[in-house]
């Protein structure tokens, strides 16, 4: 779906929007660096940031050790990025950042309905976090400037598996 800064996403509920701010922004380097600590996946680490008011509610890192030890299922059937994630239990979305995010923020107690998530390492959401963080009634969405080059394994400019060099 072709969203209104003309970046076609492969999923885009109907009336939201991805906004993108730049690499040095504050709540991004806090999410790519909570990703550079935290995520177990090595090839496309992600971090999440939950922010309100300028306070921090809850942070999440993508992955799981099970890939290491049973390889994955979606690569093996060759099933496209964002979809299918049910067929792999590293895959899961509850291994994502986003999801993971949401859940630490509830833990701690806090409201997120009308916080901003601040997302590094994609350049789209996949259905299961969106419907996860409309749920959770969260406000706006923000990922890096660039993103859709930088993190898409299909275009010739991405940084996959160099995302920290």
């Amino acid at each position: 779906m072709k969203s209104s800064n003309g970046i076609v996403y492969p999923y885009l509920p109907e009336g939201r929007i991805i906004q993108h701010v730049p690499v040095n922004h504050l709540f991004m380097v806090l999410a790519k660096e909570y990703a550079r600590k935290y995520s177990v996946d090595k090839s496309m680490p992600v971090g999440c940031v939950i922010m309100k008011n300028g306070h921090v509610l809850g942070m999440g890192a993508n992955g799981s050790d099970y890939h290491e030890h049973h390889g994955c299922e979606r690569v093996k059937l060759r099933i496209p990025s964002g979809q299918q994630y049910e067929l792999c239990e590293g895959c899961d979305t509850k291994n994502h950042g986003e999801a993971r995010a949401i859940a630490d923020a509830r833990e701690r107690g806090h409201d997120i309905r009308g916080a901003e998530m601040y997302t590094w390492g994609h350049w789209f959401f996949c259905s299961s976090c969106w419907d996860k963080m409309i749920a959770a009634e969260l406000g706006d969405v923000f990922m890096m400037e660039g993103s859709e080059r930088l993190f898409n394994r299909e275009h010739p400019s991405n940084i996959v598996g160099k995302q920290f060099a």
